[in-house]
């Protein structure tokens, strides 16, 4: 089994920063892509960042320069610091992996996500 654990969820005030972390275990070969989505209640998941294991990134146009996201492949982790953060962005943030394992060739794998809280 392929599992995604998330960490680093918490409260923080506004302008606050936070950093997540998402390690992938298992019998992986490698993660083609990671990345981390959100969910606020009453509204549909969205895309925050992706990475893939080349490097290549992609943000949502609502982080506006905010947030980094970076991954260690030989680790298979993957890390997003958010900083300036706003009321807004609170949401649950889940981790998400596009996997090759022993198992499959390519997986999709959602973390169970983590509460980031923006409030004074």
């Amino acid at each position: 089994q392929v599992q995604l654990v998330e960490s680093g969820g918490g409260l923080v005030q506004p302008g606050g920063s936070l950093r997540l972390s998402c390690a992938a275990s298992g019998s992986i070969f490698s993660a083609y892509a990671m990345g981390w989505y959100r969910q606020a209640p009453g509204k549909q998941r969205e895309l925050v960042a992706t990475i893939t294991s080349g490097g290549s990134t992609n943000y949502a146009d609502f982080v506006n320069g905010r947030f980094t996201i970076s991954r260690d492949n030989a680790k298979n982790t993957v890390s997003l610091q958010m900083n300036s953060l706003k009321p807004e962005d609170t949401a649950v943030y889940c981790c998400y992996a596009k996997i090759h394992s022993v198992l499959y060739y390519d997986r999709d794998y959602w973390g169970q996500g983590t509460q980031v809280t923006v409030s004074s």
